[in-house]
């Protein structure tokens, strides 16, 4: 990050005053800091900035390398560098891929196959002419995955609700822990339940117990390998590992190592958002990423929505010291878009080492939270509004809803908006009282509760409209998100596109699982080997 502007920000960040005074001075506050990408709206007045601030913060923006990383991206450059990898996930949901640069024409026939392939096993689902090995249609899919390839399908799946196919059941299976897989064949049959396996690498631990699992209850139900075989399909780009596992190659759909797992449900990985919506509103929900995209690509920044977004980011973490960042989505169809973006974020730009090898001087990502309004109202909330800290939150409303309950509806955009408000705004000690004295309280009585009434206000909040949690709109949400976090890892100079602190605890599970079957445990440190014999005594 630039010495000189970030230093000229930090000293603007306690001089930023009162966001309700800021709102008096200009009636037309709200119209300068907000902005539209195609029929999304982002009102981010509610920050704590103001035109001295924004420009900074603009400033920062052009001196990075957002632009140039991001030609570099388009143009097939190992971006990836701690992996020696492109970074393409934008190509996946690209409508037309005849109009590429000659880096990119190499996997265009790969990705074509890829969509060709998906888009005959959803027709062949939802015609019911795909066959269990009775010759009893397929009515549940199990989908096998953890991480990337659990979080975007499942998010996606459990937005579009309304769409579903009905005759069709989708079951998600991630955890390892093995009363996941039992409770969902608890209410399945084998002769009509098809399974997905995906994993990248096809060595996933997770993923592969699971799958091994699954196999075992086709197999005590009589089914032989061929039956097996029937039933099986992988998204993998292990295709030796997954023929291995028993799995006919002409169901494997292809991933790539140029797309990581939570960039990755505009791949193969999206198959079940495919399979519960169909395929023409799956290419809506490529559509509406892919509009995003071009709004990212084309647009300056100071109109550009994901890179208003992590400036804003960059503001609280930095500027502010915040630590935590709340997801508010006022739908419960999107309930799950927390986890997904705190996958998405976290992992990403959760670093210490800056890409030329150095440390970090500065704190990156912040812990990502939240859960569907209003149910955090009654919650978390209370902290929002009074503690002292600062929690910068994303309030997100789809405007038209997908029922009949219009008034209901409007009951909760009214939440939303209030809390938005009432962030901001707070509640001065005088209005407290005053509110106190006309419940009929003596003056004394007013003054003592009125102190615990007061909220400070000035909390920060981005309020994301859009027209309806359809596909299309659903993409374009998903992407923005993508996209401001790459511009976040560019600012902060990390590798937003490898992991590395995940595998750790890969490595250090094997010598404890060991240890758990009988093997020496003197080269763990003495807390682990304390909590291994108390399991073995408890478990033996």
């Amino acid at each position: 990050m630039s010495g000189n502007i970030w230093s000229a920000l930090a000293r603007q960040a306690k001089q930023q005053g009162s966001l309700r005074q800021a709102f008096t001075d200009d009636p037309n506050r709200a119209d300068k800091f907000s902005v539209t990408a195609g029929n999304i709206v982002l009102d981010y007045s509610k920050n704590l900035i103001d035109q001295t601030s924004w420009a900074l913060l603009q400033d920062l923006a052009q001196q990075s390398s957002i632009k140039s990383t991001l030609a570099r991206m388009l143009t097939g450059d190992k971006i990836n560098i701690t992996e020696q990898r492109a970074v393409w996930h934008m190509l996946l949901r690209k409508k037309d891929l005849t109009a590429l640069t000659p880096e990119q024409s190499v996997v265009a026939n790969d990705i074509l196959d890829c969509r060709n392939k998906m888009a005959q096993l959803v027709k062949q689902l939802h015609a019911k002419e795909y066959l269990g090995y009775t010759g009893q249609a397929i009515t549940d899919v199990i989908w096998i995955g953890v991480g990337g390839s659990l979080l975007g399908p499942q998010v996606a799946v459990e937005a579009l609700t309304p769409y579903h196919c009905k005759h069709i059941k989708l079951h998600f299976v991630g955890n390892i822990d093995p009363v996941v897989v039992h409770d969902v064949l608890a209410k399945l049959t084998p002769a009509t339940t098809l399974v997905c396996v995906a994993s990248k690498s096809f060595g996933t631990e997770e993923s592969i117990i699971n799958g091994l699992m699954v196999k075992q209850w086709f197999t005590d139900h009589g089914a032989n390998t061929a039956a097996i075989s029937q039933h099986f399909w992988a998204a993998t780009a292990n295709i030796a590992a997954a023929t291995e596992f028993g799995i006919a190659e002409q169901h494997i759909l292809p991933l790539w190592d140029w797309v990581g797992g939570r960039f990755s449900v505009w791949s193969a990985i999206g198959l079940p958002v495919a399979i519960m919506v169909g395929n023409d509103q799956f290419n809506e929900f490529l559509a509406g990423a892919e509009a995003m995209d071009q709004h990212f690509i084309e647009t300056p920044f100071a109109s550009n929505m994901p890179v208003i977004l992590a400036l804003l980011g960059i503001w609280y973490v930095n500027g502010f010291g915040c630590q935590s960042q709340a997801i508010l989505p006022y739908s419960h169809y999107l309930r799950l878009l927390p986890s997904y973006i705190q996958q998405l974020d976290m992992e990403s730009n959760g670093k210490s080492i800056k890409l030329d090898g150095h440390n970090v001087s500065y704190a990156t990502a912040p812990v990502i939270w939240g859960d569907a309004g209003t149910n955090g109202q009654h919650a978390y909330h209370q902290l929002l509004h009074q503690s002292g800290l600062i929690v910068p939150a994303d309030f997100i409303l789809p405007m038209q809803a997908q029922h009949q309950h219009s008034e209901q509806h409007q009951r909760l955009a009214a939440h939303c908006f209030a809390q938005t408000q009432a962030l901001m705004q707070g509640k001065t000690f005088t209005e407290a009282y005053q509110e106190c004295l006309s419940e009929t309280n003596s003056p004394e009585q007013a003054a003592a509760l009125a102190v615990h009434k007061v909220s400070a206000g000035n909390k920060p909040s981005n309020t994301l409209l859009l027209p309806t949690l359809s596909p299309y709109y659903l993409g374009s949400l998903i992407a923005l998100y993508e996209h401001k976090t790459f511009c976040q890892g560019v600012i902060w100079q990390v590798n937003s596109f490898d992991q590395w602190g995940v595998e750790l605890g890969k490595q250090l599970s094997k010598p404890i699982l060991q240890a758990l079957n009988g093997s020496s445990s003197q080269s763990l440190d003495c807390s682990t080997q304390g909590l291994i014999r108390r399991f073995l005594a408890a478990t033996s």
